[in-house]
């Protein structure tokens, strides 16, 4: 088992897997981002009414369904029967995999079919109860080590923090506004609770991508993920200024950038190992 304390930065990072090649979030869109060189697997999950956790970055399934419900509404028996592969448009504008048999996928089907993966979860509003069946998940298989989680939403990862989970957790959108607006001696002071910074290049009119953020998180021994990155020299501008990783739709063309750049000999490394 791969675990994110072995992954040597930066890392590739598949926004909802190849979602630019197969229906994002499920598990064609992995196991294709897995193949074209991806550290890591970011997805998204939400709890069905009956506490199943189904993995999609929206709340209901009509953008990628075709079907109006709520997740948190309906039963993992109904989302079961949803076809991922409505949403789905190839670049020549054919639907081809809608009737293919893809699925949406529970949270612990991924984590059953990619043992090896790792894993960035982005959990979205759940409650006490909801995120306790969540780690409870995570835990039966002893897989706190390659699944990092993280949410916009700071409740939630208090939640998770007063859980005690174990794995890697990252910084919500209240820990970095006070990242980037924290004088460095006030964060040593009081840290925060989180190993990894997930932003976009830009807040406003604030460089979060500025070489003095880069630095400040380095001294804190936070990661700095960049998402989301789907221009080749956009990401190598990235990359030559440090950042820990790079999250992009397009994970067939940023592997394309990772075989050349001068700061990804590890990537290079781990895809020669055999296996």
């Amino acid at each position: 088992m791969v675990t994110w304390s072995e992954l040597e930065p930066p890392l590739l990072f598949a926004h909802r897997g190849a979602n630019r090649e197969r229906p994002e979030n499920t598990l064609p869109a992995f196991e294709l981002a897995l193949e074209l060189g991806a550290d890591v697997l970011e997805l998204d999950v939400h709890a069905t009414r009956d506490g199943v956790f189904v993995v999609s970055h929206d709340p209901t399934g009509e953008r990628m369904c075709g079907v109006t419900r709520a997740i948190a509404e309906a039963s993992w028996a109904e989302v079961a029967t949803w076809d991922a592969g409505v949403g789905f448009t190839d670049p020549g504008g054919a639907k081809r995999f809608v009737g293919a048999g893809i699925h949406p996928s529970r949270f612990e089907d991924v984590l059953d079919a990619l043992p090896h993966a790792v894993l960035n979860v982005d959990v979205k509003d759940a409650s006490q109860r909801e995120l306790e069946l969540l780690l409870a998940l995570i835990r039966a298989r002893s897989a706190e080590p390659r699944v990092l989680l993280t949410s916009f939403l700071g409740p939630v990862i208090d939640r998770i923090r007063g859980l005690r989970y174990s794995g890697p957790i990252g910084l919500c959108r209240r820990d970095v506004f006070r990242l980037v607006f924290t004088p460095s001696a006030v964060s040593r002071r009081w840290p925060l609770a989180g190993q990894r910074a997930q932003i976009p290049t830009n807040f406003g009119p604030f460089d979060l991508a500025a070489p003095r953020l880069l630095e400040k998180c380095r001294r804190l021994g936070l990661a700095v993920d960049y998402w989301v990155v789907n221009e080749q020299n956009e990401a190598a501008h990235l990359l030559a200024r440090g950042a820990s990783g790079l999250i992009s739709d397009d994970t067939r063309l940023m592997a394309q950038v990772f075989r050349t750049a001068p700061e990804t000999a590890a990537w290079r490394a781990r895809r020669a190992k055999p296996g």
